[in-house]
C-alpha cells in the first residue's frame, strides 16, 4: 500500500483535532501568545526509532521548525535526542500529546520487531517475520510502517491484498480442497492463495489443490515439524510457502524458527506492544527582542 504524503497529513490533521477540540484552556490561561522556545524529545530507554517522518509533519502543521540528525530505523539508548524543535510555546505543547503517542507506538511495535527478527533469523537466516491485521483501526499505516522500519515484513495490509482462507470461512465451505479451487477460480492470478489448516491432512490436500501459501495455525512446534516432514515425504515441500501463526511470542519464537517454515506471522507484534518511553522537554523560552 503506497505511503501517501497527503492522506497522511489528513490522518495528522485528524488526530491533533481530536486532542486540542476547541482548544488547549491550560496553555491558553498561561501562555502568552508571543512566547518562542526550544525544546527537544528525548528517549528514556534503548530501542529502534519509528515515527520521526510522522512528528515531523505533524510539528510543520502547528509552525514548529523541527531539527533532526535521526533517520528511522536507527538505534537509540537512554538519553538520546531525537529531535530538536523551536518555535511557538503554544504550537509545541499543542503538539506535544500526539506526536509522543505516534513515535512511542511506532518506535515500540519496531523494538519488537527488531528483537523477534533478530532472534528468529539467528536459528533461520531465511525467515521472514511478518505482522497480521490485529492493529488498531485507522492507525494500520503506522503500524505497518514500523514493522517495516523494525525489519519485518507488512503481510497483508487489507482484505484485497490476497486470498487468505480462515477458520471460520471453512466452517462455511467445509472443504480445503473445494475452498481453495474456488479461490483461484474467483481470484485474479495475480493474488496469491493462502489458506490456514490445522492438520497434516489438510496441508496435503490444501497443497494439492494449488495453494501457494499454507498457513499451519495454532499448532505446537512438534506438530509444525511434522507437518513439514509429511508434505517432503509426499514431494510437495518445494512447492509451497509455508506460514506458522499462533501463540507465537519473543520468547517460543526461536522455537517455531527451527522447524523450517518460511514465514512466521505474530498478532502481539501490534496488537500487545509496549510503547518506547520518550519524553518531550521545553528548554528556557527565548525573550522576544525589544
Amino acid at each position: 500500500m503506497p505511503y501517501d504524503v497527503e492522506s497522511l497529513r489528513d490522518k495528522l490533521r485528524e488526530m491533533l483535532m481530536e486532542d486540542i477540540g476547541f482548544g488547549d484552556i491550560t496553555t491558553s490561561a498561561l501562555i502568552a501568545d508571543h512566547i518562542t522556545v526550544k525544546a527537544c524529545i528525548i528517549a528514556d530507554e534503548a530501542g529502534i526509532i519509528a515515527g520521526l517522518e510522522e512528528a515531523n509533519l505533524l510539528f510543520k502543521e502547528l509552525g514548529v521548525e523541527v531539527k533532526r540528525s535521526l533517520k528511522d530505523g536507527d538505534k537509540v539508548t537512554s538519553g538520546s535526542v531525537i529531535m530538536k524543535l523551536q518555535g511557538p510555546a503554544k504550537s509545541i505543547l499543542m503538539g506535544e500529546r500526539v506526536a509522543l503517542n505516534l513515535l512511542m507506538r511506532m518506535s515500540g511495535i519496531a523494538t519488537m520487531t527488531s528483537k523477534t527478527v533478530e532472534k528468529a533469523r539467528a536459528v533461520n537466516s531465511k525467515i521472514i517475520v511478518a505482522s497480521t491485521r490485529k492493529t488498531m483501526p485507522l492507525l494500520r499505516i503506522f503500524d505497518k510502517k514500523a514493522i517495516k522500519i523494525g525489519g519485518g515484513d507488512t503481510h497483508r495490509w487489507r482484505l484485497d491484498d490476497c486470498v487468505l482462507i480462515k477458520d471460520n470461512h471453512l466452517v462455511l465451505v467445509r472443504d480445503v480442497e473445494q475452498a481453495v479451487r474456488r479461490a483461484k477460480k474467483a481470484a485474479s492470478f495475480s493474488k496469491k492463495i493462502e489458506i490456514e489448516v490445522q492438520s497434516p491432512e489438510d496441508a496435503v490436500k490444501a497443497v494439492r489443490a494449488g495453494a501457494d501459501i499454507v498457513m499451519l495455525d495454532n499448532m505446537s512446534s512438534k506438530s509444525i515439524s511434522g507437518t513439514i516432514k509429511r508434505l517432503s515425504d509426499e514431494g510437495l515441500r518445494d512447492k509451497i510457502l509455508i506460514e506458522a501463526s499462533g501463540g507465537i511470542t519473543l520468547e517460543n519464537i526461536e522455537e517455531y524458527a527451527k522447524t523450517g517454515v518460511d514465514i512466521i506471522s505474530m498478532g502481539c507484534l501490534t496488537h500487545s506492544v509496549k510503547a518506547l518511553d520518550l519524553k518531550l522537554k521545553i528548554l528556557e523560552p527565548r525573550k522576544p527582542s525589544s
